[in-house]
């Protein structure tokens, strides 16, 4: 029991200032590799808590995909930070407002469950543990089941956002030739034949 503690403070401390780090570095590259840093603590408390599935997908789908494409990006393109830092000063507002709303969200969710401990209890009542199952099997059959349109829908928000990016980051160089599928397809034989009267003894 004191060696879970030790390293549940170990890794909280840890992802908190790689958190803290993240939203404070000035180079976006420290921040990514701070990024994949929270992560990793944040896998190693969800294996504490026995989630190991969670914890396998936090770090093969976070930090093998999302960060590392983030970390490419931001070395791939050419963005100026300190243009995209001026106008930040505008947003601070709307920024702190959100930063209460979620505050108070937090301290209502703590406050009532400090008050009513007897609320985790009835959660689990509600929810029996399946018999004979692990976290991978319980979690496939309730996803594939009772939220599967959720998991639809989830997906389809991610290949529009997806989408969206690539169309956003596109950008074509000038003086480049590039296929039109539509131009091809709607050619007419007046368009791509052409007739020439060759005199005898003559080239075209």
């Amino acid at each position: 029991m004191i060696i879970s503690s030790l390293f549940f403070y170990l890794f909280s401390a840890i992802m908190i200032a790689a958190a803290c780090m993240v939203i404070s570095a000035r180079n976006p590259v420290h921040s990514v590799l701070f990024l994949i840093l929270a992560f990793f603590n944040a896998s190693g408390l969800f294996i504490l808590l026995g989630a190991e599935f969670v914890a396998m997908i936090l770090v093969i789908v976070y930090v093998g995909a999302v960060a590392v494409l983030f970390l490419f990006v931001v070395m791939m393109l050419d963005i100026d930070f300190s243009e995209l830092r001026e106008g930040m000063l505008q947003y601070v507002p709307i920024g702190v407002t959100i930063g209460a709303i979620l505050m108070i969200e937090l301290i209502l969710v703590g406050g009532a469950w400090v008050l009513s401990p007897e609320t985790a209890s009835l959660a689990a009542a509600k929810t029996p543990a399946p018999d004979q199952l692990s976290n991978t099997e319980a979690i496939g059959q309730l996803l594939y089941t009772k939220y599967v349109y959720l998991f639809q829908a989830a997906g389809m928000v991610l290949l529009v956002a997806m989408v969206g990016a690539i169309v956003l980051t596109l950008r074509h160089k000038p003086g480049v030739k590039r296929q039109v599928v539509a131009d091809q397809v709607a050619r007419s034989p007046k368009t791509a034949i052409e007739m020439k009267k060759v005199k005898p003894g003559q080239g075209i």
